[in-house]
């Protein structure tokens, strides 16, 4: 290994490099057995700053005129956290006559202490007034709301995207 000592001389030659606007890459090129790092450290323990600028980067460069051009984003369908644990629910759904448009009928309403896993647990109306409820129904077989208000609740990805269909006359 050797070890390069840096000479009155190749530092005032450094110092003129430095100053007449040169890389660290030509200063160590020209001064010959020293790294491009070498020269950079040196001039930083040497506290050289302000050194001219090289005729080609004293002007500024004029920039090219580019066209405008009409982007399209694309939304793409985001997941976040970790999907591989997440839970698929493919329930195959049988019409309820019970709950139909959120009309439960009095005697299956139930209030907050009278839900059970059985019951649906579906709240209809507004939490803080006397006459909300839950929709009480049959409970589907590991989900808490029933066949009716599953299907609300547990809506396919591409079915949220759609718009819905416009009536037809």
């Amino acid at each position: 290994m050797t070890v390069l000592t840096w000479s009155d001389d190749r530092v005032e030659q450094l110092k003129k490099l430095w100053e007449g606007g040169l890389s660290a890459s030509q200063i160590a090129a020209e001064l010959g057995n020293v790294t491009r790092n070498a020269v950079i450290g040196k001039v930083h323990r040497l506290g050289l700053s302000g050194r001219a600028k090289s005729p080609s980067s004293a002007a500024p460069r004029q920039r090219k005129a580019r066209p405008a051009q009409h982007m399209m984003r694309v939304a793409r369908p985001v997941s976040r956290g970790n999907t591989a644990l997440a839970h698929a629910f493919e329930v195959e759904m049988e019409p309820d006559p019970i709950s139909y448009d959120n009309v439960v009928p009095m005697s299956q309403r139930l209030t907050l202490l009278e839900l059970n896993e059985a019951t649906c647990h579906w709240p209809v109306g507004d939490p803080s007034s006397s006459d909300f409820f839950f929709c009480g129904g049959k409970a589907l077989g590991g989900l808490p709301y029933c066949a009716h208000h599953s299907r609300v609740a547990y809506q396919p990805a591409s079915d949220r995207r759609r718009p819905a269909p416009k009536p037809t006359r």
